[in-house]
């Protein structure tokens, strides 16, 4: 396997990502670290294996399984195979999978060894570098967990061959968000230019793709591992609308094109609030409509009350207020509360209000 980058986070710990020429050479790593192990499959992930390993642990996928109760049966398999605090936790699924299973190496026994497979795109540009760990509670989503980054992350792009479409559109949408946040259009201009080859999975334009994505997290993740200087916010880009969308719908939505949306969203409150260039927002709807998310979606007048409440159980709030991410040029964005007429306007049918 070769490796990308090491990311450097808080106290030293360090992520290494590799990618694998194919998969056999992925499963030639996974095949090194013997029997101290304990696999976290969910039930689309596992048909991957041909022969699954014993030491496993197979959930069921999706959005709605990521609580206290698949943790519990993740903590509690580890028990079962007598599983100690040098032992590793290898996750091998999509973002969902990633994030419970990192959340209970970062509590069985005060913190295991921990390898992440992402097999989807979202997971490969998003849930599986950074070090965050979490479950979602009571409707909110991401509410509870830590920080705790994966020794390794291990990613073949083979396994998205077989990813179904709507997976492999979420997935983009994380991809997107970065094109926004990058210090330069490099990843911007690479959407555009090669569409086309991103949209038949070429191999190496996919690595490519990912590759610039990630080096995008890791710039934003590395001056603030633990999100308290507010430059790791900005990586929520879209992601406040987004989650609320998530929840009002109770996750029937993708992450990924919720994210697109929530962008979508972000982008014309910033223009209404001045924040946001308006040539700069028409740019990005383009992208996002050339990519085919639905970014002219609207709630129902009558789920405004839902989505408010959804917003107000955001984890970004700072002093009760909630906060947004904004864009005043690719590469800078500000974070910013926004006027709820603002937030109505880009958000509920038929609501309207002038550019500032």
């Amino acid at each position: 396997m070769d490796k990308k980058m090491t990311v450097v986070l808080s106290g030293g710990m360090k992520t290494d990502v590799l990618f694998a020429k194919d998969i056999k050479d992925l499963s030639k790593q996974l095949s090194g670290y013997g029997n101290n192990v304990m696999w976290v499959f969910d039930a689309n992930s596992a048909r991957l294996f041909r022969d699954l390993p014993e030491r496993r642990l197979i959930l069921e996928p999706g959005e709605r399984e990521k609580n206290l109760r698949s943790l519990e049966l993740i903590v509690s398999r580890a028990l079962s195979f007598g599983m100690a605090r040098d032992s590793r936790f290898i996750a091998f699924g999509g973002g969902v999978v990633c994030d419970m299973t990192a959340l209970a190496a970062s509590l069985y026994m005060r913190g295991a060894r921990l390898t992440l497979v992402p097999t989807t795109l979202l997971s490969m540009v998003d849930a599986s570098l950074g070090g965050k760990t979490a479950i979602d509670y009571e409707g909110g989503k991401n509410l509870i967990g830590t920080f705790y980054p994966a020794d390794e992350v291990l990613i073949s792009v083979d396994t998205l061959r077989t990813l179904p479409a709507k997976e492999f559109k979420c997935g983009l949408g994380e991809v997107v968000k970065h094109a926004f946040l990058s210090d330069d259009v490099a990843l911007f201009e690479y959407l555009i230019d090669n569409k086309d080859a991103i949209l038949r999975r070429d191999r190496n334009t996919l690595a490519e793709l990912i590759g610039l994505s990630l080096d995008v997290k890791r710039k934003y993740i590395e001056k603030d591992p633990s999100e308290t200087k507010g430059i790791r916010s900005f990586l929520n880009f879209g992601h406040t609308f987004a989650h609320a969308l998530e929840s009002t719908a109770n996750f029937s939505i993708s992450h990924g094109e919720a994210v697109a949306w929530g962008i979508g969203r972000a982008l014309e409150a910033g223009k209404l609030c001045g924040v946001t260039p308006a040539p700069l927002a028409d740019k990005g709807m383009e992208l996002l409509r050339l990519y085919g998310y639905d970014v002219d979606y609207r709630i129902g007048r009558g789920d405004w009350i839902a989505y408010a409440e959804a917003l107000g159980k955001d984890k970004k709030k700072y002093s009760g207020s909630v906060k947004f991410v904004l864009l005043r040029d690719i590469g800078d964005p500000v974070l910013s509360a926004i006027d709820g007429k603002y937030v109505q306007a880009v958000t509920i049918q038929s609501v309207r209000y002038k550019v500032l």
